[in-house]
């Protein structure tokens, strides 16, 4: 009796093939793949829009000799040139980063004092809390203004506070010196309640067991302040430095508001307190010389890039 075997084939593809996915599951997976680049894209295309594309402009203005009549001749880099050579350019600059460093140094230790005193705690905490607000929601010409007047060389309050202590009146607008001081005070009192705000925050981030292990290893408040907060706040310190010193290089409304008369553009008769966002703006605005402007516009978004790379490496390192 003979015994047929036959070798049986294995099933193949084309008999079995694999059903499609369902329509609805290609969605969700089309949806769950790409809708995140869908929902930050209006970000991108304002930020392109009223950013990136100003920026580029700015530039290609900034390498023709451009007035009020219309675009001229292109002089490539003549601008960048000259720019380099003009003494005014260079007082400006030294002006700015004088007033950048009288106002974001005092500004931010004492926001950093301020807030650890409101995480503690207080009576009407949310009233303090929201009180150090009031002077961002005012109007920063009304601060100029009063500031002004504050800074009066003969009727000022300052002149008459420090007068009590025998201290002859000061010509505040005058020097380079007085006119920083009494800038940098508008920019201190207007910015430090903001700054101690977002440090408040960050505290009350921190875990308390820190606290209560610090305390009970014998660690004091100073102690506890110096090798816990500030350790843990770091990023926040961070932020409100790069964000200071943006802001301080493009410091223009209360220098111009100190300054009185036909010379408040130019930061005095002398251009002693004259910042390089007053020096683009008189180029610009008032000689109409928008080619100028425009390259003294770049050197200050190239010198915020510079200060903001500096900023960022020493405090990365220290951490």
């Amino acid at each position: 009796m003979a015994l047929h075997l036959t070798k049986s084939r294995p099933p193949t593809a084309d008999l079995h093939p694999e059903p499609a996915p369902p329509r609805g599951r290609l969605l969700s997976r089309i949806d769950t793949r790409w809708s995140p680049y869908l929902f930050i894209a209006p970000f991108f295309v304002i930020f392109a829009v009223f950013g990136i594309y100003p920026l580029v402009y700015t530039a290609w203005v900034s390498m023709h000799d451009w007035e009020i009549a219309g675009k001229g001749e292109f002089v490539g880099l003549a601008n960048y040139t000259a720019l380099f050579a003009d003494a005014d350019f260079w007082n400006a600059l030294v002006n700015t980063l004088g007033m950048l460093v009288l106002a974001t140094v005092p500004q931010l230790v004492i926001a950093l004092a301020l807030a650890a005193l409101l995480n503690q705690s207080l009576r009407g905490a949310t009233f303090l809390r929201m009180g150090v607000l009031i002077p961002i929601v005012t109007s920063v010409a009304a601060v100029g203004i009063v500031f002004s007047q504050i800074y009066d060389r003969d009727v000022g309050m300052a002149n008459g506070l420090i007068g009590l202590f025998g201290i002859e009146p000061i010509d505040w607008r005058a020097d380079k010196w007085s006119s920083w001081i009494a800038i940098s005070s508008m920019v201190n009192w207007r910015w430090t309640g903001y700054n101690a705000i977002i440090y408040l925050a960050a505290m009350q981030s921190i875990p308390r067991e820190l606290y209560e292990a610090a305390r009970i290893d014998g660690a004091g408040w100073l102690r506890q302040f110096r090798s816990i907060t500030v350790p843990m706040i770091r990023p926040a310190v961070i932020f409100t430095l790069i964000v200071s010193t943006i802001a301080g290089m493009q410091l223009f409304t209360e220098p111009l508001m100190f300054g009185q008369g036909a010379y408040a553009i130019s930061g005095g008769s002398l251009r002693q307190f004259q910042t390089v966002a007053m020096y683009m703006f008189e180029k610009a605005f008032r000689d109409f010389d928008y080619g100028y402007g425009s390259a003294v516009a770049w050197m200050i978004f190239l010198v915020i890039m510079l200060l903001t790379a500096v900023n960022f490496l020493i405090t990365r390192k220290r951490g």
